[in-house]
């Protein structure tokens, strides 16, 4: 070997940060032979020793596989390291899990950030059922250490999934959840040929693999404990993946009361009172309140999107995106950053959306692959039934502002309609938002409250997609009106605000106001139809400021010789106006006391460019003068 090349094992140890410690380790070579041949003191190194030495370097590298090939979807750990696909290294997190010591964790993460694959990683990492696993550990982080390769293969791991129990009724939840005790069950039917077995077991393991029934459910996972037990001699490590899910579709369905029931129930028996459990781990999107499902666990350790715990083993760090964009040559690093970084977990302030990047590494074009990955159903229908402060702050954040909330990571699903700084705790475990600052109060203590914003360009892409297809159901009538609008014509702005009015009204509204639909939530969710639509030419404000029943919205144009528009909302009241016609005359005196036109005119918008409107609201009516 030259000394060229020699320089490029020097350069590859100062990238991977590695000890000579750590590279004697992996090479299996001594610590004195790694240091001389690193530091040029002999001249011809053995070729097998060299080819140690450039071996552990390269696996230090945490991009893993043939960097052509990308198998998106594939959260199957083994199927990854033996197909030789691409693979970011996060193999440290058994270790750093491991030495925690915890019996129960809970980690929440956004969707798509790696939780299920980490899991099955785990899964094939400890299991007995996998005694030659080697094969794909050898070459990754966790290997480095020799005292963890005495765990591999080493105990029973009952791996399960709640990530396909999205069921619109609570009993088709439970069916779900028994046909998936019923499946684990079947993965280990091996055990009823263990002699340590008593028949009454062999009889019960052999009737919930057949068909596991709701009553039988809380206690399965528990009793499997004891049969694994007692067959192989080793506690048993529990792996529960996306627990709350069921949660949230009976939130969204309506069985919240009834499921969270069940669920507390099975939780207590399966990570509590089970003795032969030596540890557990979930994970999910949401940290689900204690009080909710978690009231009997005082063994549980839970770890959010602000905890420092883990904070770079969900996703890809700064360094490990740069690894695989050199790796497939790409040079557009500021584009990929403003779509897809932004996620702050702990201490970690740059950390990327992994599905993104894998995405766009194999399709080598900007989109948005994480926001079409489910339909975010539950996070439209909160903004869109959101009251006027919930829309305004929206309406910032869709600006690129920054609103300031006191957030409790708990989330009570049950409360989410009545607490309205819920919706933001939500968003923010689900990666919507990021938390830019922790504000402390007068005294210099931090109890919660948070300096939020949007994550990046790909979840603004995300919401501004969202607010449009909430007028969908108007077909082309809001298309229409905006053209109406800008064209300055009066007579169809009318007649198409009255049909979209008609067909979107009650969809804005929770049907749980004390006098019937209120015109404020749609008129929120109008501005910010607005906001999203005209982006491109124009600078929507609205003023949150206007009063009770009034509300205005100035409509900039960003080439200052274009028309500007000013609206102004108001409800008829009877009490003070005779007629609708009464009614946008005084919205229309309301919009030159406010003076707005005068700023405008300072932004350089000509005066006769300036267009005023008054509109009236009736009920579903609409009168626009």
């Amino acid at each position: 070997m030259s000394n060229i090349e020699i320089k490029e094992l020097q350069q590859l140890k100062k990238e991977s940060k590695l000890t000579y410690s750590d590279i004697a380790s992996m090479a299996e070579l001594p610590l004195s032979t790694v240091q001389k041949v690193l530091g040029g003191k002999i001249k011809s190194p053995r070729p097998a020793t060299l080819e140690a030495i450039e071996d552990a370097l390269h696996r230090s590298n945490p991009v893993i596989g043939d960097h052509r090939e990308i198998s998106i979807g594939n959260q199957d750990f083994a199927s990854i390291i033996e197909n030789n696909y691409f693979y970011i290294d996060k193999t440290s997190f058994i270790r750093e899990w491991w030495d925690k010591g915890d019996v129960v964790t809970l980690i929440t993460r956004p969707r798509r950030f790696g939780k299920t694959l980490n899991l099955s990683m785990v899964n094939y990492f400890f299991s007995n059922k996998y005694q030659d696993g080697k094969k794909w550990f050898e070459n990754l982080d966790i290997w480095k250490n020799k005292e963890y390769h005495a765990l591999l293969g080493k105990y029973p791991v009952i791996f399960i999934s709640f990530a396909n129990v999205k069921e619109p009724d609570y009993d088709g939840a439970i069916r779900s959840i028994c046909s998936i005790i019923s499946e684990l069950f079947r993965g280990f039917r091996e055990i009823v040929r263990n002699e340590s077995l008593l028949e009454a077991d062999i009889e019960y393991f052999n009737g919930i693999m057949e068909e596991c029934k709701e009553e039988q459910a809380s206690g399965a996972i528990n009793r499997l404990s004891r049969l694994l037990f007692e067959c192989y001699g080793e506690k048993v490590l529990i792996l529960l993946d996306e627990y709350d899910t069921p949660m949230q579709e009976a939130y969204v369905n309506g069985y919240w009361d009834k499921i969270s029931s069940f669920i507390r129930n099975l939780f207590n028996s399966t990570f509590k009172t089970n003795p032969y459990m030596l540890r557990g781990l979930m994970s999910g999107i949401t940290r689900i309140s204690k009080e909710s499902i978690f009231s009997d666990l005082n063994n549980l350790r839970v770890i959010t999107t602000t905890s420092e715990t883990y904070a770079d083993k969900f996703g890809f760090t700064q360094e490990e995106v740069d690894h695989a964009l050199e790796a497939f040559g790409i040079k557009e690093k500021e584009e990929v950053k403003k779509w897809y970084d932004g996620f702050h977990f702990g201490n970690v302030c740059e950390m990327y959306n992994p599905w993104s990047v894998l995405s766009f590494l194999d399709e080598k074009r900007i989109a948005t692959y994480w926001a079409n990955t489910s339909s975010n159903s539950l996070v439209s229908k909160l903004i869109r039934e959101g009251d006027r402060g919930i829309k305004s702050d929206f309406e910032c954040l869709l600006n690129d502002g920054i609103i300031e909330k006191e957030l409790d990571e708990e989330i009570v699903y049950s409360n989410l309609d009545s607490a309205a700084d819920g919706i933001w705790s939500l968003l923010l475990a689900s990666g919507y938002l990021k938390a830019t600052e922790i504000i402390a109060d007068e005294n210099g203590l931090y109890y919660g409250k948070y300096k939020l914003r949007l994550t990046n360009q790909e979840v603004k892409t995300m919401f501004q997609k969202m607010v449009s297809s909430w007028f969908k159901a108007c077909g082309s009538n809001y298309n229409d009106l905006i053209k109406a609008l800008l064209v300055k014509d009066i007579k169809a702005m009318n007649y198409y605000m009255n049909q979209v009015a008609l067909s979107t009204f009650s969809f804005f509204d929770t049907g749980k106001n004390v006098s019937g639909s209120s015109p404020e939530r749609f008129y929120h969710g109008f501005i910010l139809g607005l906001l999203v639509d005209l982006r491109d030419e124009y600078i929507v404000k609205s003023n949150r400021e206007s009063g009770f029943g009034r509300y205005d919205v100035v409509i900039e144009p960003k080439n200052k010789s274009k028309d500007a528009f000013i609206l102004e909302f108001k409800v008829h009241d009877a009490d003070e106006e005779s007629t609708m016609e009464d009614t946008v005359i005084a919205a229309k005196k309301q919009i030159a006391e406010k003076q707005y036109s005068v700023d405008l005119e300072n932004a350089g918008v000509k005066k006769k460019n300036i267009y005023s409107y008054g509109f009236a609201f009736e009920g579903k009516k609409v009168l626009i003068g």
